[in-house]
């Protein structure tokens, strides 16, 4: 069997637009799925509202498309009513870190055992261009038009710091990389978190200078920096450029997990 074998080919061609990056993350968490030897049967796939949150449609398992923001507290419950379930969330940077804030870092908190996979496009694709709480200082957005002045959360940094036992960051460019990383998240017990930075050439390639998605692939690739260099720069007292997109395993630890297999 093949990853392949876990989409449903009755429904495609998908919605999402061309050259977007949401695609590159489903087939990676497909085939580290299908590396695990799970069952369909045995495994859901849950997602609350955006783009990324369209991919469990396409997916041939039992599935929950939520409302907004609220697919860890329908995984949560999921993952109460039966430990036996695998379970995998499918997420947004708005849909999670906006609306779904609280949800987020209790969920961490508890380190209940989900793996979740945030497409982070650093906007809100699919309702009109807002910026989120990833989108980049100075990123132009239709809420930004002089470039955003907030700062943008580290949702990597906010799962560690909220207790989750894996949390990982990789791009739609790494796709090697974002597979093992999936794949190391899907057999830690407790909390995973992957974190995969998309192109998303409709609403903020277009508005940020990109003008073909493999533009923003090629930023990725090159303004991607190893975690382990980045902390031996920090050693070295050495400065980092502040777009610097910090990649890898950004933590792992063995705290005792809720809704772990009996």
């Amino acid at each position: 069997m093949t990853f392949t074998d876990w989409l449903r080919a009755d429904r495609l061609p998908h919605i999402y637009c061309a050259g977007c990056g949401n695609g590159t993350v489903i087939n990676c968490t497909l085939n580290a799925v299908d590396q695990m030897g799970w069952k369909k049967e045995e495994t859901v796939f849950v997602s609350g509202i955006g783009c990324s949150s369209r991919a469990p449609g396409y997916i041939v398992t039992d599935s929950l498309h939520t409302t907004h923001g609220r697919a860890l507290a329908f995984a949560t419950g999921i993952k109460m009513a039966n430990p036996a379930l695998n379970i995998v969330v499918f997420t947004g940077d708005g849909d999670l870190a906006a609306i779904g804030g609280n949800h987020f870092i209790h969920a961490c908190r508890r380190n209940i055992d989900l793996t979740v996979v945030c497409m982070n496009n650093m906007i809100y694709g699919m309702t009109g261009g807002q910026g989120s709480p990833t989108t980049p200082p100075g990123a132009l957005s239709t809420t930004t038009p002089y470039g955003s002045e907030e700062p943008a959360f580290d949702l990597c940094e906010l799962a560690a710091a909220a207790g989750a036992n894996y949390a990982a960051r990789w791009t739609s460019y790494h796709v090697k990389e974002l597979t093992h990383a999936v794949l190391a998240g899907l057999r830690t017990p407790g909390f995973s978190f992957i974190e995969a930075l998309v192109q998303c050439p409709t609403n903020y390639g277009r508005r940020n200078k990109f003008r073909q998605p493999l533009d923003q692939v090629e930023y990725f690739k090159t303004h991607g920096m190893l975690v382990e260099k980045v902390r031996r720069l920090h050693e070295e007292g050495r400065e980092i450029p502040p777009d610097t997109i910090v990649l890898g395993e950004l933590a792992r630890r063995n705290r005792p997990a809720m809704g772990v297999k009996r």
